[in-house]
C-alpha cells in the first residue's frame, strides 16, 4: 500500500459510460465506490515496512513508513483501520515525520476517515460520506485550522492507496478495469485505468518475488501513474514505481515486518 506520502508530492483502452457495477466488454470492469466486485476481505490484519528512493543505481532513500492494518467495527459496520508512521527526509537533511490514520469499508474500501498529522505542524482531519466531505486542515505555519465542507462529484477510492482496488477487485492477466480516485488535495475524483500485465518476477530488498504486474493511467489523458507489483498475501504491494512530476522514478519496496 502506497500512503499519504506520495499523495503530499504529487494505455488501457478508452471507456464509454455504463453502469458502474457491470463489466464492460473483454475483461473491463468499471468499477465504483460500493462496487459489489470489490471485496476489500482479501486484505487481512498484518503489518509492513516500506522504503522509498529516488535515483540511478541504488537510488536516494528518500523516505520510509510503516503500514498496520486491523479489522473493527464502526456504527455495527466492519471496517478496515489503517494506521500508517512515516519520515521523509528533506534536501537539508531534516527529517520530516508524518502520521496517517485511514478508515475503510471492510468490504467496499469505500473510505470513512481520514486524518494526517505532521512535524511540520500540518494537520488534516475529515470524515468521507460517500461524496459529502467534511472536517478541518491546517496548512504548516497557520494558526488557524481550516473548515472543510465539499461535496465530490461522485465519491472516489483514496488515491495514495489506489494500489489496494485491483487486489480486492479480482487479477487475471489482461485484466482492465476503471475507478475514480480522490485525495484532501483534489477538488473532484479522477478516472484511473488498471491494466494487469500478468505475474513476473521482481526483486525485493534482495528478495525474488513473483507478482502481479499493473499500470496505473490517468483515464483523461492516457498519462502513466504508477507500476505495481501485488502478492495475495502480506504485505500486498511488494515493489511499486510511481512517476513524479519532475519525471522521476519514485521506487517503493515493501517488506512485511511483526505485528
Amino acid at each position: 500500500m502506497k500512503t499519504a506520502w506520495y499523495a503530499m508530492i504529487v494505455t488501457a483502452a478508452a471507456v464509454a459510460s455504463a453502469d458502474a457495477q457491470t463489466p464492460a466488454s473483454g475483461d473491463t470492469i468499471r468499477l465504483e465506490v460500493g462496487s459489489k466486485h470489490v471485496n476489500g476481505r482479501v486484505y487481512a490484519p498484518h503489518a509492513a515496512r516500506v522504503r522509498v528512493r529516488v535515483g540511478e543505481g541504488e537510488g536516494q532513500l528518500t523516505a520510509e513508513w510503516t503500514n498496520e492494518l486491523t479489522h473493527g467495527d464502526s456504527a455495527g459496520r466492519a471496517v478496515h483501520r489503517w494506521v500508517t508512521k512515516g519520515t521523509r527526509y528533506t534536501a537539508t537533511g531534516s527529517p520530516v515525520t508524518w502520521e496517517l490514520r485511514q478508515t475503510y469499508d471492510a468490504v467496499t474500501l469505500a473510505p470513512y476517515a481520514y486524518t494526517a498529522t505532521s512535524s511540520t505542524g500540518g494537520h488534516t482531519q475529515l470524515t468521507i460520506d460517500g461524496t459529502r466531505v467534511r472536517g478541518t486542515r491546517r496548512a504548516p505555519g497557520d494558526s488557524v485550522a481550516q473548515t472543510i465542507d465539499m461535496t465530490l462529484d461522485r465519491p472516489g477510492f483514496i488515491a495514495s492507496a489506489s494500489d489496494l482496488v485491483p487486489l480486492a477487485a479480482g487479477v487475471k492477466e489482461g485484466a482492465v478495469m476503471t475507478a475514480p480516485m480522490w485525495s484532501p488535495n483534489m477538488k473532484a475524483s479522477e478516472l484511473r485505468v488498471f491494466t494487469v500485465l500478468g505475474k513476473v518476477p521482481v526483486d525485493v530488498e534482495g528478495t525474488r518475488v513473483t507478482a502481479w504486474k499493473i499500470n496505473e493511467h490517468r483515464h483523461a489523458d492516457g498519462k502513466l501513474l504508477a507500476t505495481w507489483y501485488m502478492t495475495e498475501e502480506s504485505p500486498y504491494m511488494v515493489y511499486g514505481e510511481v512517476v513524479l512530476p519532475n519525471g522521476q522514478i519514485q521506487r517503493m519496496t515493501e517488506v512485511a515486518i511483526p505485528e
